[in-house]
């Protein structure tokens, strides 16, 4: 728990810019390998936007680009990873029809306040970028442990979200699938990047399973930083509703 918070001492007089550009652990061609899958990362996020862009002119995203978009994530799987050019182009598409299903919520939010969905985009990238760094810098393996808590954790909030189906959605349930699934999506940042960091050692050098991996956990963490961010701006609305009314 402490290496995973970052508490003891020691490694917070270890934390300066030294700490954070010591590569050492990683060889060459691994870091190689996390350029490419950063840049493919970058590029898919890129992609993302114009996807959500369209949704906001064309109106086209919705259950129809969800499920293109999980046809699109089977096909690329099923690609063999010498077809590179292909599989970076699925992956691309499965960004573009991510960003239009998510459409619909980036234009709710730029109707209540454009500043919420810049904030949370930029909080996003923060959180994204200090948790791969804490992953990039720590020894090997060190957080590798944690896919088991995650992986129940994921369990438990599917089950939560299921019982919100079958006996109604609360506020308190809610509450807990909102923080709970934002906790469980910053520490798979963390596993993530370190298992392709192993992963990319033992020679599974498919950049773009890996970059498919953290646009995924991007995306998760940003679209439940932007709900929060939402529902906090519309509980303060309702407060000043009151206030005037009284």
């Amino acid at each position: 728990m402490d290496s995973f918070f970052g508490a003891s001492q020691e490694r917070v007089n270890r934390w300066n810019f030294e700490a954070m550009t010591n590569f050492r652990q990683i060889s060459p061609k691994v870091q190689d390998h996390l350029k490419l899958v950063y840049l493919t990362l970058c590029s898919a996020l890129i992609s993302a936007a114009l996807g959500a862009y369209a949704h906001i002119l064309y109106n086209i995203g919705g259950t129809f680009t969800m499920l293109a978009c999980v046809a699109c994530i089977i096909w690329l799987m099923s690609i063999p990873q010498a077809q590179t050019t292909k599989r970076v182009r699925l992956l691309m598409a499965v960004a573009a029809l991510q960003g239009s299903t998510l459409g619909p919520l980036i234009e709710y939010a730029i109707d209540i306040d454009m500043g919420i969905l810049v904030t949370a985009f930029v909080g996003t990238a923060v959180s994204f970028t200090c948790f791969s760094m804490a992953a990039l810098v720590a020894k090997r393996r060190e957080y590798i442990y944690l896919g088991g808590f995650l992986g129940s954790g994921l369990s438990i909030l599917m089950w939560v979200r299921l019982a919100s189906f079958l006996f109604g959605n609360s506020v308190a349930m809610f509450n807990v699938e909102l923080y709970m699934g934002l906790v469980l999506f910053l520490g798979y940042i963390i596993f993530d990047t370190q298992m392709i960091i192993e992963n990319a050692h033992r020679g599974d050098l498919n950049y773009v399973n890996h970059a498919l991996e953290l646009f995924t956990d991007f995306v998760a963490v940003f679209v439940r930083i932007l709900i929060i961010m939402l529902k906090n701006k519309s509980g303060k609305g309702e407060k000043e509703k009151k206030k005037r009314s009284d």
